[in-house]
């Protein structure tokens, strides 16, 4: 008994194409749905008149709130841990450069020995975030227009 030419296999290609559907609308989605879910740490900064700085890329934030909890750019941080930390981050960096906001209602003793963990972990340039000084009302209108 022989077989008469039987072209009937199982095919064994995977069809990519629902997936790679699937991928494009997932992806749309988060970059439609990720600014919305950007959140900041909630600080009352200092005002000083002064320029705004020029930056290319996102620089590395340490805020401090009016509750003395600290954030490593929107992760809560332990004082202890915050050194360790940063030099875990910024060991790979050409450009160690960190910004500390502090808000203005924080004693100057806890914003020094958060200076001192930031420099301790290698920092080598720390810039202070605050609010622009606005002279008079005409000055608040122009910035908010």
């Amino acid at each position: 008994m022989s077989h008469t030419g039987n072209t009937d296999r199982l095919m064994s290609d995977i069809n990519v194409t629902p997936f790679v559907d699937v991928m494009l609308v997932l992806l749309i989605v988060f970059m439609v749905a990720a600014p919305m879910m950007i959140e900041g740490v909630e600080v009352s900064l200092p005002q000083a008149t002064s320029q705004p700085l020029a930056t290319e890329q996102e620089q590395l934030i340490v805020s401090v709130n009016q509750n003395g909890e600290i954030f490593l750019n929107d992760y809560q941080v332990q004082l202890t841990e915050l050194r360790e930390k940063l030099d875990l981050i910024i060991k790979g960096q050409s450009d160690r450069e960190v910004y500390l906001r502090a808000d203005k209602e924080i004693p100057y003793g806890v914003v020094v020995k958060v200076m001192s963990e930031i420099k301790d972990a290698g920092v080598e340039r720390l810039g202070m975030v605050t609010e622009p000084q606005y002279s008079d009302e005409k000055d608040i209108k122009q910035t908010k227009s």
